[in-house]
């Protein structure tokens, strides 16, 4: 799956004048195919969509219960901000409390985005998400959060790191 800004970096871009009314056009446009081709997934397999909620809702209830629901939401929305990464169009409104929780959670439906770890250590967050295609494979990466001001902010943890 190609990178494609989320809708409010290119918002952001557009602000900053380094993409055309045209770019950011076309880019709300690629967001808005997206919906309505998982609308119509959704009415063409009702079970397996019904079966994929499930399971999200599932994961969204472990997750919130072990971390609760707003640092889940604080750890996507920063996920949403790593550059490139895949699964922010997915995540970049997940600070909305009128989305609910699961809806971030993929656990079949493609993209799949699962989280794997929440670890705290040291006052730092360190998250391992999976992520991708189960086709072509799926990418598992690990992150570490910081509370800087207000804000967390998430980086890619190196490679080699592994908890």
């Amino acid at each position: 799956m190609p990178f494609h800004p989320t809708p409010p970096q290119l918002f952001d871009d557009f602000e900053e004048g380094r993409i055309t009314r045209a770019q950011l056009h076309a880019g709300l446009d690629w967001h808005a195919r997206g919906l309505v081709e998982e609308i119509i997934e959704v009415h063409e397999n009702p079970i397996a969509a019904w079966w994929d909620t499930m399971l999200a809702k599932r994961a969204a209830e472990r997750w919130s219960s072990r971390h609760g629901i707003w640092r889940i939401r604080h750890i996507f929305f920063a996920l949403s901000k790593v550059p490139e990464f895949e699964p922010a169009s997915l995540l970049w409104n997940a600070l909305h409390p009128d989305v609910p929780l699961h809806c971030f959670f993929r656990m079949r439906r493609e993209p799949v985005f699962r989280l794997l770890k929440i670890e705290i250590r040291s006052g730092i967050l360190h998250v391992r998400v999976a992520h991708g295609s189960t086709t072509e494979g799926v990418t598992k990466e690990n992150f570490i959060l910081e509370h800087i001001g207000n804000k967390l902010e998430a980086h890619r943890a190196p490679s080699k790191k592994n908890f």
